[in-house]
């Protein structure tokens, strides 16, 4: 009921418009009537057309309706908006004027009015009613159109960020198994160990929902499940801490967010290491010119990009890339860069 009163009052507001241009029209062909009461006819016969159509449509099943912009009620198709108008036109022709006569009289008080200057006077409502009705009509339709192109390329992307995540998943799935591989011959009871978080991780992550986006809580759970995978086959060779705030835990983020970078910071940071190393994860929320942003951070202290011939564009780097890009354009950012204490720095930059 809202949206319906809010988009009467803006058409209402184009009506009153184009009434104060009629009524300049007819003060020049008839200019021994004041302005005023040929604005005062004018908004009294612009008033009740608009209403007979603006409401009518309502009388219209929607099935015989273009739809609007949000997809509402919209004009009526073929010969239901062509009889709409005209029964607009005459209503608000008729009914105005004597609205009119009836609230400040005449409006030439020195003569009354002729057959000729009321067949003028139908005459410019007609033309005023059709081209409001045209511009109703071209404007409600141009508005469904654009927002039937935004949905297809909003499902687009959605079809785009279901792909690069159904490409990282067996990414990160071959990676484990190969390490897997190489501990089934050095340690099995380890390998053991690690083939039943793989097992709980598998069934926690891609049994979940298919869903673009899921809370950033979810995230941070599935990557602490990841890296307890990872802690079965390095051992004290790795330590991690995740920090999340809990204002921040029911943003909505892409699944598989982080786990290519903390992936990464494992194999081009704390594996080259003898003595591995430590990661930690964080979540926070920076202001900024353009609103408010989420900065995610995956700082890890191993070798460093200089040392572990890791590159911005790496498989897992690039998808993380491509996907902020799908979901937010250039409001997104992913960086890569060398702590000066010797590690990696991680920093993924979204619009809250």
């Amino acid at each position: 009921m809202n949206a319906i009163l809010r988009n009467a009052l803006r058409h209402y507001l184009h009506v009153l418009a184009l009434c104060c241009v009629v009524a300049v029209l007819t003060t020049l062909i008839w200019p021994n009537r004041s302005y005023l009461s040929q604005l005062a006819y004018s908004l009294c016969i612009g008033t009740i057309c608009w209403s007979v159509m603006e409401f009518g449509r309502y009388a219209v099943p929607r099935r015989h309706c273009h739809g609007d912009a949000e997809g509402g009620h919209g004009w009526p198709r073929g010969w239901r908006g062509l009889v709409l108008t005209v029964a607009g036109i005459l209503v608000g022709f008729y009914a105005g004027d004597w609205l009119a006569y009836r609230l400040i009289g005449p409006a030439d008080p020195s003569r009354a009015a002729g057959a000729r200057d009321g067949m003028v006077g139908l005459y410019i409502t007609v033309a005023a009613g059709a081209i409001g009705s045209f511009y109703f009509h071209a404007r409600g339709k141009a508005a469904a159109l654009a927002a039937a192109i935004a949905a297809a390329e909003r499902d687009a992307s959605e079809a785009k960020l279901k792909l690069l995540e159904a490409q990282l998943e067996p990414h990160m799935l071959f990676n484990t198994l190969a390490n897997l591989r190489v501990l089934i011959t050095l340690d099995p009871p380890r390998a053991v160990a690690m083939l039943d978080r793989l097992n709980g991780y598998l069934r926690a992550t891609l049994g979940g929902s298919r869903a673009t986006l899921h809370p950033l809580a979810q995230e941070f759970e599935r990557l602490a499940d990841y890296l307890e995978l990872m802690a079965v086959r390095m051992g004290p060779r790795l330590h991690y801490r995740l920090e999340l705030p809990d204002a921040l835990r029911a943003v909505p983020v892409p699944p598989l967010l982080l786990q290519p970078l903390v992936e990464n910071a494992i194999r081009h940071g704390l594996e080259p290491q003898v003595e591995g190393g430590s990661i930690t994860v964080q979540a926070r929320r920076e202001g900024g010119a353009d609103g408010d942003r989420l900065v995610l951070l995956v700082l890890d202290t191993g070798v460093g990009l200089s040392g572990s011939g890791a590159t911005a564009g790496g498989f897992g780097v690039t998808q993380v890339r491509e996907r902020l890009q799908t979901l937010h354009g250039a409001r997104a950012s992913l960086a890569l860069a060398a702590e000066p204490g010797g590690g990696t720095r991680a920093t993924i930059v979204v619009p809250l």
